[in-house]
């Protein structure tokens, strides 16, 4: 299973995934054997994508992408401890883990894994994030997320989310707009649809506040070596 990983994220070096796994599970769960579907998902080239959308989701989701090699140890320390927290706590969800995922790691379940959370997906997620690291640049992994991230329900991409939410194309989002789909990021279903906000505990005019105020701070590219 770990070669058929492996030789599929070489084959992305050139070629575009046409979906992920996520993907494909929120087509059946809307659309079962339906051949019209609402899932929306355009691809857009990096250089296609404007630089406001790209700084918001780095401030979102993971400001020290371009810097770190796929994980953030001490985010996951936390995360573990918290989880640990939660178990002795008496908790029903004992193998639920809470965040502490980079950008990679989130595109690495999203490309191949379920939505289930326990240590034994963690541990596989853990083993593509590696691969996805070794075998593709940083500009390239980006370009993947931010082509197959959830936007909402059945949106998937920048490209369908920028024209769903505002009409305009990812090149033309300027900084509000971009931090409000960057906000959308940990809740996206809530962000497009009320009736999905019951479990999502966020703020989104905070966050997007936050975001706007952090944007002009992170890198697109790693930082020179001294």
């Amino acid at each position: 299973m770990q070669i058929f990983f492996a030789l599929q994220i070489a084959l992305w070096i050139n070629l575009d995934p046409s979906s992920t796994a996520f993907q494909r599970a929120e087509r059946w769960r809307l659309c079962s054997w339906h051949w019209t579907c609402s899932v929306q998902s355009k691809w857009v080239p990096y250089d296609k994508i404007s630089n406001n959308l790209k700084r918001a989701v780095l401030v979102s989701e993971d400001d020290i992408f371009f810097q770190h090699k796929g994980v953030r140890v001490e985010d996951m320390q936390k995360a573990w401890q918290k989880n640990q927290q939660k178990s002795q706590s008496g908790s029903k969800s004992k193998t639920a883990l809470r965040g502490g995922s980079t950008i990679t790691q989130q595109l690495a379940k999203n490309l191949f894994l379920s939505s289930e959370q326990n240590y034994l997906r963690k541990g596989q997620e853990l083993i593509i994030t590696g691969l996805l690291e070794l075998t593709l640049s940083k500009q390239r992994l980006f370009e993947i997320y931010l082509n197959s991230v959830e936007w909402g329900e059945g949106i998937f991409g920048i490209g369908a989310a920028s024209q769903h939410y505002y009409a305009v194309s990812s090149a033309g989002l300027d900084r509000e707009q971009a931090a409000a789909l960057a906000s959308a990021l940990p809740a996206p279903k809530c962000f497009d649809k009320q009736q999905y906000c019951r479990k999502a505990n966020i703020h989104f005019p905070t966050r997007q506040e936050f975001i706007l105020e952090n944007m002009d701070r992170v890198a697109l590219a790693p930082y020179p070596k001294r």
